[in-house]
């Protein structure tokens, strides 16, 4: 059975200090997990390593069947993955459309040249306006993303994700610094726009991850120690213990 993404038996070392630790972990297509666990758990580290911002030591990741451990983060991407960042990664001095038809472009077989006008582009302008209003960012169109609000600018970021069409889709910490109304509205917005696709998010707000995931992987000191749906998760008896023997539910913060 070919799986959306699978990782198996990944380890990575940095010099003698092993930081994942023989990493199995198989995601259907569709499905909506979270990856948590305790400060220096390697969860980064593994996102890294999914992405092709780093390889690994040894194992393999297949995306869709196929492996792409070694390839370049945008070889990585163009095959059908992509990811947001903990810190917003958009272009500031472009506005809300201008970043969003950014990032479509290379998708809708737009590719590099200096003889074509974007104006000129009526698809790929079309399909980023119906972007923008799934953001809830149409109101916004000419305003440059530096401008944004913080909980704007993250939205924009996820616009910028899923523009290029990818069907598996990393957030990492999408809700970090927002308020309990933003972070509200946040995974509303992240269930809307990934609808469809496979869905790895790192989170340290047990709010957020019960609210959105289908499952949760528990990584501690670079292995997953449990992976199930959130009530197994939630009475796992060596997930508890991994944080300091309070429920997993109760935990707030300190995910990371």
């Amino acid at each position: 059975m070919t799986h959306a993404l699978e990782l198996r038996a990944l380890r990575k070392s940095f010099g003698k200090t092993d930081i994942i630790r023989g990493v199995d972990l198989a995601v259907e297509a569709g499905e909506r997990v979270a990856i948590i666990g305790p400060n220096g758990a390697g969860k980064s580290t593994l996102f890294n390593l999914i992405s092709g911002r780093l390889h690994p030591t040894s194992g393999e990741v297949l995306l869709n069947g196929q492996r792409i451990d070694g390839k370049t983060p945008f070889e990585v991407n163009r095959l059908g993955l992509s990811r947001s960042f903990q810190i917003t990664n958009i272009f500031p001095k472009l506005s809300v459309f201008e970043n969003l038809r950014c990032g479509l472009l290379w998708s809708m077989g737009y590719r590099y040249t200096f003889l074509r006008f974007l104006s000129g582009l009526d698809d790929a302008n079309a399909r980023t306006e119906e972007l923008m209003q799934q953001i809830g960012l149409d109101r916004k169109r000419d305003v440059l993303a530096m401008n944004l609000t913080y909980a704007e600018q993250r939205a924009l970021e996820i616009g910028v994700t899923i523009a290029g069409g990818a069907n598996v889709i990393l957030l990492d910490e999408p809700t970090a610094g927002m308020s309990k109304t933003e972070t509200t509205h946040f995974i509303a917005l992240i269930k809307h726009v990934t609808t469809g696709k496979t869905l790895l998010t790192v989170e340290h707000d047990m709010g957020v991850v019960f609210g959105l995931a289908d499952k949760i992987a528990v990584v501690v000191y670079g292995e997953i120690i449990a992976f199930d749906t959130p009530a197994a998760v939630r009475a796992n008896a060596k997930v508890q213990e991994a944080y300091l023997g309070s429920p997993v539910a109760d935990a707030q913060g300190g995910g990371h």
